[in-house]
């Protein structure tokens, strides 16, 4: 069968690597889609925010199944106009990925399903909400309600920090995507991401992962789209899985079908596991990105099978196949990141690290210069490894970062540092 993949970053480059092994697949499309993908799939030049020019291209090539990467697309409506056109895809319809398009419309729901989180409340101007911050007192955290593009949190420390995130956030720095504005409660423990894939009616459990914000080494330093993850999640013991299962996705799938927008497609949690348990700090609804790279590596399933069966409402009832390897994935990202990365800089020796066994290098942020391979993002690449422990797998993950040439590059050099030293221990 044709597939269309929507995205053009490492997060979607994992995804192709993956849907390329199926032996369903014919065809693959990616749009728009970078160099590194041209190696299994044909880039389509397409405006991914032209809903028509998708849907025609579909139907002009025979495409069965979509698969949506980015949230911006799903929170657009998108694959409600697949579906309407009698396309499948897979991702959640406009209603079901405001989990995701709005904090409070989440917040909300816990609230209604009693699915632990942090306590909240919700703002459309600065004064109420200002004050509110007096009262509750520092830490706590700010967040933009729409989609800022992962920037929109403020974990404020002090008083003055959570004011001026108010202030910012209603200045209008994030747009319309700050024009309203969620304050909760600071939840304290170790973070946590968990996938689940659902169908509608049922979740199945997929896998977790540990990602690692900070640009700087020892978590210092502004927050980025993320530096480099590790998966399995130590913290998610069997015990925790099956919580989070129970008392958090399990009641998430009840609220949104009993809302009319019942939810397929990939349910991402970020949790906190605190000494209460896990608690929801959001939702995404698509693949988190850079867990995707550290996630897919270890699953030995036919992924396109398990999209099909999702988007199809028949999701099977054995547990996703996961490698007990341990992944890890490294972020090359450009000089500059992530408040003004330098684009142009040229990679070479790429090859070096991809010949490496037990190592996948994905693109992210990357354009072809004439016979050039050049930035042109913040984040370039994605270097993953596998290993028997988190130790292994960092020590070839930075072996296959060190083989490549990109001196207009850096990266962190302790991803999975949290983890190593718990081997250790």
């Amino acid at each position: 069968m044709k597939v269309l993949l929507i995205g053009s970053g490492g997060r979607e480059h994992a995804l192709a690597l993956s849907l390329a092994k199926s032996p369903l697949l014919s065809k693959l499309f990616v749009a728009p889609g970078n160099p590194g993908m041209a190696k299994v799939a044909d880039l389509v030049a397409l405006d991914v925010a032209n809903h028509a020019a998708i849907v025609a291209f579909c139907k002009l090539m025979d495409v069965r199944l979509v698969v949506v990467g980015p949230e911006a697309p799903l929170v657009a409506g998108l694959v409600d106009d697949l579906e309407a056109a009698g396309i499948r895809a897979f991702g959640p319809t406009k209603a079901a990925a405001q989990l995701e398009g709005s904090k409070g419309f989440t917040k909300d729901l816990c609230r209604d399903y009693a699915i632990p989180t942090g306590a909240y409340r919700r703002f459309t101007a600065p004064g109420p909400a200002l004050a509110y911050v007096r009262e509750r007192g520092a830490p706590i955290v700010v967040k933009a309600d729409g989609l800022a593009a992962g920037k929109g949190v403020v974990v404020a420390m002090t008083n003055e920090e959570a004011e001026a995130a108010v202030k910012m956030m209603f200045d209008g720095a994030f747009g319309a995507a700050g024009a309203e504005v969620v304050i909760e409660d600071f939840l304290d423990g170790e973070e946590a991401s968990f996938f689940a894939i659902c169908d509608g009616a049922r979740a199945l459990p997929f896998a977790s992962a540990q990602d690692h914000k900070r640009v700087g080494d020892g978590d210092t330093g502004p927050n980025t789209g993320g530096m480099g993850a590790y998966s399995p999640a130590p913290v998610m013991t069997p015990d925790v899985e099956a919580r989070v299962m129970r008392e958090i996705v399990a009641p998430t799938m009840r609220g949104m079908a009993e809302r009319g927008a019942p939810f397929k497609g990939v349910l991402f949690a970020g949790l906190m596991i605190g000494a209460e348990g896990p608690k929801l700090i959001e939702f995404n609804t698509r693949f988190g990105d850079p867990e995707t790279q550290v996630m897919l590596p270890r699953y030995q399933g036919d992924l396109l099978a398990l999209m099909l069966a999702a988007a199809e409402g028949r999701l099977p009832e054995s547990p996703a196949p996961l490698s007990p390897q341990t992944a890890l994935t490294v972020v090359l990202a450009a000089k500059g990141y992530p408040d003004a990365p330098q684009k142009g800089g040229e990679i070479r020796a790429l090859d070096k690290a991809e010949a490496m066994a037990h190592v996948v290098v994905t693109h992210a942020g990357t354009k072809r210069d004439g016979d050039r391979l050049v930035a042109n993002g913040g984040r370039v690449l994605n270097v993953t490894a596998l290993g028997g422990s988190v130790a292994q797998a960092q020590a070839r993950a930075y072996e296959a970062v060190d083989a490549i040439d990109f001196p207009d590059g850096f990266c962190r050099r302790d991803i999975g540092w949290r983890a190593v030293a718990r081997e250790k221990a």
